[in-house]
């Protein structure tokens, strides 16, 4: 699952950027260059598209070749025009758009600014970041530019410039927040498809894999130590497997900063989101006991089941609790901020109040309470007398964890902290790595199948020894038949190019070879299960540190560039990804004011009340603001916004490194408020006596 509160900062980072080895910079750069003429193009080949195109709408995926030869893939829904050396392509929302144009002008800084008039002829938005890279895919070098957004504009706005050649193909982004996160797999498709003319992807089809001896090995563990350092995680486990056997499995680092115990195979992690594989294991199972289908609806398995509506209620089949398909965005803030008195019942009826903002199948949207709801009524189906978290818990203990033998896998907080365990860890408002808070983590417990699992290096891989056996235990007995495990797999809705969501799993096939995954993310906590079901091959990494999430595909990538000789770039991509982070969070922090200016403080009445997140009382002493949500707290900084508004911004280690969340001062009907949103919904704190 990923982190909530960073999900909206670092979205584009996450989904549109490509590590790699950054060049040493200013973490301020320069303001864009004048729009410089752009320079002519060689005259378009007899393959490439026409000079200019009246605006066309696209029922599916089209490939595409530019003036200049450049292929891509427009996504379906779209609608796209061209005009010479300029590509346009407009989201099913007219508010999100994207221009591919090509120039041979040699700065990058001077190619974006002279991209930007196709989508803003007008634009001169501040620059925020500039983040060099090495390139992919058949580009030498790749320059991010990520430009200042007040929050009142619910904008992502950025830029990719791509070098092959001498020439520069820039991409540039400007759309609602809203319309960003609905089309994040199309922007990833396009993104994802960029390949210059006459370049050859890397593949690793029809290839044999290498076997992990101890040399492969010893490079293996040297790259997750480096990684693990780069990134300043304190610790990390891991695990590989490959013909059956345990390649190896071990631990790095700590499991907290400041004391002496070491992270070993068989430290606890919370594994979040990877447990949404497990749940949809506890289904697959029913499945095959013949309980229900796939294509059951789910109000014939659990009757009281809703989401905003009778009619979409009743177009709700089983697979689609877990597909990400159904259009039901993310709407994570009100189990993050009012989960002391929430219960699995609670969280159920929460969904009776969500609609989808997109069509079913239309687009990969992530929902953790519809996974959460899937693995309840799993356990419902196997004890329907029982309350819905016991089921869940009984269920996947009985049916899933002993017959793995992952005896220490529990979703018992009390259970996992008393013994060996990994403890979170997060950058805090002075930017050094810090013990990170728990509480927050507590409140999946009420939508535990979702993310709430806690397991080890040791204990995950034998789930993905199964995974790979496609359902036979270590025994040689079945935990299920292959089918119905399989079938977890099929593709339900697309990621992107040659990636997509099955059923609590992702499916992607880059490098031409199948890696079947998942990740998770709480505070403090970053994951990735993987296993290569055609090479018997498979892996588990575990972190605790807020910058694991970087080192997750890298680690997948470095096991597939020692089975395959692939090109070595996972190493390169992690330290890029290292020093993006950091100089992200440099930039974030030089514009926030830890304790808060004055003046933001004084704007701030003591209490607040939103109807659907709680309360909110303001402490502190001195200088120093605390925002007391009940269930957690943290301190705030404030920021000065380029619209003239002021945020009051969480800084404490784990909810504030990469933006934390963020309050806007404001006044509603005379009072004193806080606005609070995500990229699809605003929430408001007014003030109370």
């Amino acid at each position: 699952m990923k982190d909530a509160l960073r999900y909206a900062s670092v979205l584009v980072l996450v989904v549109l950027s490509a590590c790699g080895a950054p060049e040493q910079r200013p973490l301020t750069p320069p303001p864009p260059p004048p729009v410089p003429a752009p320079s002519a193009l060689p005259p378009a080949s007899a393959s490439a598209a026409p000079t200019k195109t009246a605006p066309e709408k696209l029922a599916d995926n089209s490939p595409r070749t530019t003036a200049a030869g450049t292929t891509f893939t427009a996504p379906g829904g779209w609608t796209i025009e061209s005009d010479g050396n300029r590509t346009i392509l407009t989201g099913p929302e007219p508010d999100l758009r994207i221009a591919i144009v090509e120039s041979a002008i040699k700065s990058a800084d001077e190619a974006v600014a002279a991209a930007w008039p196709a989508l803003r002829p007008d634009f001169k938005r501040p620059l925020k970041l500039m983040t060099p890279l090495p390139g992919r895919r058949g580009w030498d070098l790749r320059r991010d530019y990520d430009y200042e957004t007040s929050p009142n504009e619910k904008l992502v706005v950025f830029a990719v410039a791509l070098r092959h050649d001498d020439k520069w193909l820039t991409l540039v982004v400007e759309s609602g927040q809203a319309s960003f996160e609905k089309r994040v797999a199309s922007l990833r498709l396009v993104r994802d498809s960029l390949r210059p003319k006459g370049y050859t992807k890397e593949t690793f089809a029809g290839k044999k894999a290498q076997e992990l001896d101890a040399a492969k090995i010893k490079q293996l563990t040297d790259f997750v130590d480096q990684g693990r350092k780069a990134l300043s995680l304190p610790g990390v486990a891991i695990s590989v497997l490959q013909g059956g056997k345990v390649a190896f499995e071990g631990g790095f680092g700590e499991r907290e900063l400041g004391k002496p115990a070491k992270v070993d195979a068989d430290t606890l992690f919370m594994i979040a989101s990877n447990t949404k594989a497990l749940a949809t294991l506890l289904l697959a199972k029913e499945v095959d006991e013949g309980k229900f289908t796939w294509e059951t609806p789910v109000t014939s398995v659990y009757p009281s089941f809703k989401l905003g509506s009778a009619e979409t209620t009743s177009k709700v089949l089983m697979k689609h609790l877990v597909c990400a398909c159904t259009g039901l965005p993310r709407q994570d803030m009100e189990w993050l901020f009012e989960y002391d008195k929430a219960s699995p019942k609670s969280a159920m009826e929460l969904l009776g109040t969500m609609e989808p903002t997109t069509k079913f199948g239309e687009s990969f949207q992530y929902s953790n309470l519809m996974a959460s709801a899937a693995g309840f009524i799993g356990g419902h189906v196997a004890y329907p007398k029982m309350e819905l978290g016991d089921a869940f818990d009984e269920a996947m203990k009985k049916k899933i964890f002993e017959p793995l033998k992952m005896k220490s896998t529990t979703f018992d907080f009390a259970r996992a902290l008393a013994g060996n365990h990994a403890s979170p860890h997060g950058e805090g408002a002075d930017g050094k790595m810090a013990v990170a808070r728990m509480d927050i983590n507590r409140s999946i417990i009420p939508a535990r199948p979702a993310g709430g699992a806690w397991s080890s290096a040791r204990e995950l891989a034998r789930y993905v020894q199964m995974e790979i056996d496609k359902g036979k235990l270590a025994d040689g007995k079945s935990l299920l038949s292959a089918p119905c495990l399989l079938a977890r797999r099929d593709p339900q809705v697309s990621l992107g190019e040659n990636k997509s969501y099955g059923m609590g799993l992702m499916v992607d096939a880059e490098y031409g070879v199948t890696v079947v995954h998942h990740g998770g993310d709480m505070i403090g906590y970053h994951s990735d299960m993987f296993w290569l079901p055609e090479h018997g091959v498979g892996g588990v990494i575990l972190t605790n540190g807020d910058g694991g999430w970087l080192l997750r595909k890298p680690f997948v990538r470095r096991v597939l560039e020692l089975l395959f000789d692939g090109k070595p770039e996972a190493m390169e991509d992690t330290l890029a990804a290292a020093m993006t982070r950091s100089a992200e969070i440099a930039k974030v922090r030089e514009r926030l004011v830890v304790p808060p200016a004055a003046e933001a403080s004084a704007r701030l009445a003591g209490h607040y009340k939103s109807k659907a997140l709680g309360e909110i009382v303001v402490r502190g002493t001195g200088a120093e603001r605390v925002f007391d949500l009940g269930e957690w707290k943290s301190a705030v900084g404030s920021r000065k916004n380029d619209d003239g508004t002021t945020s009051m911004i969480t800084v404490d280690p784990g909810v504030g490194a990469e933006g934390g969340f963020e309050f806007v001062l404001a006044e509603k009907n005379g009072k004193r408020a806080l606005i609070l949103r995500d990229m699809q919904h605003e929430y408001e704190f007014t003030e109370v006596p």
